[in-house]
C-alpha cells in the first residue's frame, strides 16, 4: 500500500479536541464524564419537553404566577376562616352565657288570655293570647311531633342549629321562582325559627315599642344581618339545650292563629282536646298552620286548612312517620273543628263583655282569666238563624241593610246578641251596642209610663186633632200622625196601640218633659235626650241594648235595669272569684201598678195594633214599634213573660229604608227569633193589669165647684185644653 493511502495517526491535540460535529465514542470517554453527559442530556430533553407543553419560557412564568396566587389565596382563606370561626365561637359563647333556663322560655306572652264560658259553663269564645299549658317533646302526641319535624325541618336531629344544605336549597328555589335569594323560602331550621320566636332574647318592652305588633314585626324581619344573628343564637341554643328541649320551646311558643300560642292552646281551641291526644289528621292540620297561621286557621277556612293538612300527611308518609294505611285513613277522615270552635258563637257578645268588663282583667290582662257569662248558646243560635232567614226570604238580594238583635232576661242578663248580618265575626262594629240611632215611636212607652206614674189611667182620653207648639228659637212645630189622619178623642191605651203622634206629644206636655226625661233616664236610656216636645216622638238617639234594657225595666215591674253579661270572673286555677254579678236590677223608676198597666197597654199594641206581625201563637206578647223620620231606622222591641227582645234595622249610612216600618220586617225578625227561643217552653202569662173602668159619681155641680181651689181650676183648665172637654 502506498504511503499516501496509509492513515495518518492522530496527534495528541487532535485527540484532545475532536473535530466539529463528531462525538467521541463511548468506549473512548472517561467513566465519570460518561455519567455526567447522560444527566446533562436528560435535563436538556426534559426542558425541551416542558417548553413544548408550556409554550416555552413564557408559559413557565405564567405557571409560577398562578401557583403563587393560589398559595396567597389559600393562605388568606384559611387564616380568614380561622378568624371567622374564632369570632363565631366567641359570639356563640357570649349568647350561650346569656341564655336562661328552659322553664323561663316556655310562656313568653306579653299579655294573658280570657276564656269565656256560657251560662252552662261551656267554652264559647277566647280572647287575648291563649296558652293552654306547658307541653314537652316527650308528652306531646308522637304524631304531632313527627308532623312538625316532617314539615319544618326533617334533618332536625342531625344538624348543629343551622343547615347549610337547607339554606342552599332555599336559595336555589327562590332564584328558580324569580325571587331574591333570601325572599320566600328561608331554609331556617326549627332551632332558627325558635330563635326568631324568642326575638333573639330581647323581651317586649311597651315603653320602647309602639305596639306589640310592631315588636313582633321587627322580630320577623329577614335581613342578612338578622339571619346571621339568628344563626349564632341558634347554635348557642344547640349548645345550651338538648334537641328535645329546643323542640319543647318551639312547641310552646309558636303562634298558630286565633290567638293561640303553642300547640296545646291551638289543640284545645280547634279540637277541644289536649295536644297529647291529637290524631294524625289533627296533628297534620296543626303543623300545617306554621307556614301561615291566620290564612290556614280552620276557624277562618276549614277546607283550606284540610287541604294543607293533606300535604303534611304526604310528607309524613314519605319520611316514614306514617304507614300507607295510616296516611290513607288520615286523608279519608280529615280533622274537624270542635263544636265550640265551629260555632264561634257570641262574637259580638264576647266583644261586648270584654269591652264592658274591667280593663285590667279583660283587654289588658297579664293573667289568664276565666269569665262565666249570661250567654245562652241556644238562644244565640235562634237569633242568628232568624236574622238569616228573614234576609234570605224577605229582603231583596244585594241589599246592604243591616240589623241587630238583643235578647235578655227581665233582670238585664243578656242571653244573645247579634250586632250585624255577619254573625261569625270578632272585633267588628257592633250595631247592638255601638250604633246610636233615633228611637222613633219605640220611645213612646216612657211617655205613657210617666203619665201612669203621675196617676193617669190607660182609659183617660186625649184629643187627636191638629196641634201646633211654639218652640222658642225654632218657630211653630206641628206634629202629624203617620197616617196623616186625626181620630178625635182617644184613650191613652188606643193612642199607644195605634202609635198616634199628637196624643203622645200632648201627654208628654201635661206630664212634663222633664219628668219624661227623668223616667227614661231612670230606665237606663243614658244618651242625651231631646229638650223640646219632639222628645215624645223619639227624636233622641239611643242604642239597641239601652232600649232593650229599658223595656226589661217595664217587664220586671218598673225597676231600673243595667244590662250585664259577666256573672263570674276568676283567675285561672283559683277557686275564689274576683268578681260576681247576680242581677242587673237597680232602683225603682215607676210603681208596680203603673208598670203592669203599661204592660197591658203594650200587649194591645201586638194583639190589636201596629205590632200585629209579632204575634206568637199561644203566648202573650207586649211590645212597641218604632219608625223614625224618612224611615232611616225601624225598631220593634217586645217581651214575653220570660225574655225581652229588641230588633233594630237600618242602613249604616242612614239611607232611608224602602217600605220598611217597625211593624214590618223588624217585627218579623222578632217573631222568628222568639218562635225559636220559645220552642218547647210552656207559655207564661204576662205580668199585666187591666185598668178599672172609670166610675161616674152623681154629685151636685155646686158641690164640685166648692171643692176646687184656684190650683185645681188651673190644672183642670190645662187638662181641658189638652185632653178636651
Amino acid at each position: 500500500m502506498t504511503e499516501s493511502k496509509r492513515r495518518k495517526p492522530k496527534l495528541v491535540a487532535d485527540k484532545r479536541y475532536p473535530s466539529k460535529g463528531r462525538k467521541p465514542s463511548a468506549s473512548k470517554r472517561p467513566a465519570g464524564k460518561k455519567a455526567t453527559a447522560r444527566k446533562t442530556t436528560a435535563r436538556k430533553t426534559a426542558r425541551k419537553k416542558t417548553r413544548k407543553r408550556s409554550g416555552g419560557k413564557g408559559g413557565g412564568i405564567l405557571r409560577r404566577f398562578f401557583r403563587w396566587v393560589w398559595r396567597m389565596v389559600w393562605g388568606l382563606t384559611w387564616r380568614v376562616g380561622a378568624v371567622v370561626a374564632i369570632l363565631i365561637a366567641l359570639a356563640v359563647g357570649v349568647v350561650y352565657s346569656s341564655l336562661p333556663d328552659l322553664d323561663a322560655l316556655l310562656d313568653g306572652r306579653a299579655r294573658g288570655s280570657v276564656t269565656l264560658l256560657d251560662r252552662d259553663g261551656k267554652v264559647f269564645a277566647w280572647r287575648g293570647d291563649q296558652f293552654g299549658g306547658v307541653i314537652t317533646a316527650d308528652t306531646v302526641s308522637p304524631h304531632l311531633k313527627n308532623a312538625v319535624i316532617a314539615t319544618e325541618d326533617k334533618r332536625f336531629y342531625r344538624h348543629f342549629g343551622v343547615s347549610p344544605r337547607g339554606v342552599a336549597s332555599a336559595v336555589r328555589i327562590n332564584l328558580s321562582e324569580g325571587r331574591g335569594p333570601l325572599s320566600g323560602h328561608g331554609g331556617s331550621t326549627i332551632t332558627q325559627q325558635t330563635a326568631k320566636l324568642l326575638c333573639l332574647g330581647v323581651p317586649y318592652d311597651p315603653t320602647e315599642w309602639e305596639s306589640e305588633a310592631a315588636y313582633e314585626a321587627d322580630c320577623r324581619q329577614g335581613s342578612l344581618l338578622r339571619k346571621a344573628k339568628e344563626a349564632i343564637y341558634a347554635m348557642a341554643m344547640e349548645v345550651k339545650y338538648s334537641k328535645d328541649e329546643v323542640l319543647t320551646i318551639y312547641l310552646n311558643r309558636a303562634f298558630l292563629g286565633a290567638g293561640a300560642r303553642g300547640f296545646e292552646a291551638a289543640s284545645q281551641r280547634y279540637f277541644g282536646k289536649s295536644a297529647a291526644e291529637v290524631s294524625p289528621a289533627e296533628a297534620a292540620m296543626l303543623a300545617g298552620l306554621l307556614v301561615a297561621p291566620t290564612r290556614y286557621a280552620p276557624t277562618n277556612n276549614l277546607q283550606r286548612s284540610q287541604d294543607r293538612a293533606r300535604l303534611v300527611i304526604g310528607l309524613m308518609e314519605d319520611q316514614g312517620y306514617l304507614t300507607a294505611a295510616q296516611a290513607s285513613e288520615a286523608r279519608a277522615r280529615p280533622a274537624q273543628l270542635s263544636e265550640a270552635a265551629a260555632a264561634r258563637a257570641g262574637g259580638y257578645f264576647a266583644d261586648w263583655v270584654m269591652a264592658s268588663g274591667p280593663e285590667f282583667f279583660t283587654r289588658n290582662t297579664t293573667e289568664d282569666v276565666v269569665i262565666r257569662t249570661t250567654l245562652d248558646q241556644r238562644i244565640q243560635t235562634s237569633a242568628e238563624e232568624a236574622l238569616k232567614f228573614i234576609f234570605q226570604e224577605k229582603v231583596r238580594e244585594g241589599s246592604k241593610a243591616q240589623a241587630a238583635i238583643v235578647v235578655m232576661s227581665a233582670d238585664g242578663a243578656v242571653r244573645a246578641m247579634v250586632g250585624g248580618r255577619k254573625t261569625r265575626v270578632s272585633g267588628a262594629f257592633n250595631r247592638a251596642t255601638q250604633a246610636l240611632r233615633q228611637t222613633g215611636s219605640s220611645f213612646k212607652p216612657f211617655v205613657y209610663a210617666t203619665a201612669l206614674e203621675l196617676g193617669y189611667s190607660p182609659l183617660d182620653t186625649v184629643m187627636d186633632e191638629p196641634y201646633c207648639v211654639d218652640i222658642p228659637g225654632s218657630g211653630q212645630w206641628c206634629p202629624k200622625n203617620y197616617t196623616n189622619k186625626y181620630y178625635g178623642r182617644v184613650t191613652l191605651a188606643d193612642a199607644l196601640k195605634n202609635s198616634l203622634n199628637i196624643p203622645a206629644v200632648k201627654v208628654a206636655e201635661i206630664s212634663g218633659l222633664d219628668n219624661v226625661r227623668t223616667v227614661a233616664s231612670g230606665f237606663g236610656i243614658a244618651s242625651d235626650l231631646a229638650q223640646g216636645p219632639a222628645l215624645a216622638l223619639g227624636a233622641s238617639e239611643s242604642t239597641l241594648i239601652e232600649m232593650t234594657g229599658a223595656y226589661a225595666g217595664i217587664l220586671n215591674g218598673g225597676s231600673q235595669v243595667e244590662p250585664y253579661g259577666l256573672t263570674e270572673l276568676k283567675l285561672l286555677g283559683d277557686e275564689t272569684p274576683v268578681m260576681v254579678t247576680t242581677t242587673g236590677i237597680g232602683e225603682r223608676v215607676i210603681n208596680e201598678k203603673a208598670a203592669k198597666q203599661l204592660t197591658w197597654m203594650m200587649e194591645r199594641v201586638v194583639s190589636e195594633g201596629t205590632g200585629g206581625r209579632a204575634k206568637l201563637p199561644g203566648w202573650q206578647v207586649a211590645g212597641k214599634t218604632g219608625t223614625t223620620q224618612a224611615a232611616r231606622d225601624a225598631w220593634f222591641i217586645g217581651f214575653t213573660a220570660d225574655y225581652v227582645t229588641g230588633v233594630w234595622m237600618g242602613y249604616d249610612d242612614n239611607t232611608p229604608l224602602s217600605g220598611v216600618t217597625g211593624g214590618g220586617l223588624p217585627a218579623e225578625i222578632w217573631k222568628e227569633t222568639m218562635l225559636r227561643v220559645t220552642e218547647g217552653m210552656t207559655p207564661t202569662p204576662l205580668p199585666m193589669m187591666a185598668p178599672e173602668p172609670p166610675v161616674q159619681t152623681a154629685q151636685p155641680q155646686q158641690q164640685r165647684r166648692k171643692k176646687q181651689t184656684g190650683l185645681d181650676r188651673a190644672i183642670n183648665n190645662l187638662l181641658n185644653n189638652i185632653f178636651g172637654n
